[in-house]
């Protein structure tokens, strides 16, 4: 039988401090991986990989900006250095801005650029050149980006979000066509989590109630669930036992995927 175990791998999360990122750092460290936590949160990010340290996990904190192509080099250098190589990188990282379309900020929507893409473009670059032959790592892997429902429907007061998940979607699957086609043995696969009630999930009500969007915080969750098949919101496990699973063996005829995580919302 297929093992979801990763005991011996080496695995480097961004904006694995808190939310999504520090849910799905426990997931892989409790199937056994060492998890480096990358983040430019110092504080939540040493606090995260205590966590997992005194849970018994092997655990690290990276500093790490994701838009920075330097910093991608230093953080994956030291990932290897600390652990003896690098086999699962989560691009989890990210930010949403909401705004109506006719409110957009440009500064606002270059962050988002910036943020979301960029920095998942930046963690494909560095992933496939530590694991491919001949890298530092050079033992192959699986690197999981993580997108977005919104990356597959139209929900108001999240356009370029939705755009910016919209373009990891595409990454994902050209990184891994090259990945393929050159014999990287890197597996690239993608996420599309739903509204999971995280900061950043609760913000997103909030923000679209006080732009008049829905009525209340309440109101804009309970729009979500009623288009959820599943009829909830999603939660953080959710998204991290399908990193656990495109992280193991048992994905390991899956590449280019992306992943609806999202109860049948995007469907």
């Amino acid at each position: 039988m297929t093992s979801f175990q990763l005991t011996g791998r080496k695995a480097l999360v961004t904006g694995g401090a808190r939310g999504l990122g520090a849910g799905m750092a426990e997931a892989l460290a409790a199937a056994g991986a060492s998890v480096a936590i990358g983040d430019i949160l110092e504080e939540e990010g040493k606090q995260t990989a205590q966590a997992l340290r005194d849970s018994g996990a092997t655990a690290e904190f990276v500093p790490l900006d994701v838009t920075d192509d330097e910093n991608w080099a230093t953080a994956v250098a030291t990932v290897i250095d600390m652990f003896g190589g690098l086999d699962i990188v989560v691009n989890n990282a990210g930010i949403e801005i909401t705004s109506l379309v006719t409110d957009l900020d440009p500064a606002q929507v270059r962050k988002m650029l910036d943020v979301n893409v960029l920095g998942t473009a930046l963690g494909l670059k560095h992933a496939l050149l530590a694991m491919r032959p001949g890298g530092a790592s050079g033992t192959g892997g699986s690197v999981i980006n993580v997108a977005s429902v919104a990356a597959t429907i139209a929900f108001p007061g999240i356009s370029v979000y939705s755009a910016t998940k919209s373009g990891i979607d595409r990454l994902t699957r050209v990184a891994a066509a090259e990945s393929g086609k050159l014999g990287y043995g890197v597996r690239v696969n993608c996420i599309y989590p739903g509204l999971t009630p995280t900061t950043m999930g609760n913000q997103l009500a909030v923000d679209c109630a006080e732009l008049g969007l829905f009525p209340s915080p309440e109101a804009a969750a309970g729009a979500v669930v009623e288009l959820t098949p599943l009829g909830r919101l999603g939660q953080v496990d959710d998204m991290a036992d399908a990193v656990v699973f495109l992280a193991s063996d048992a994905s390991k005829f899956i590449t280019g995927a992306g992943l609806p995580v999202d109860g049948g919302m995007g469907m």
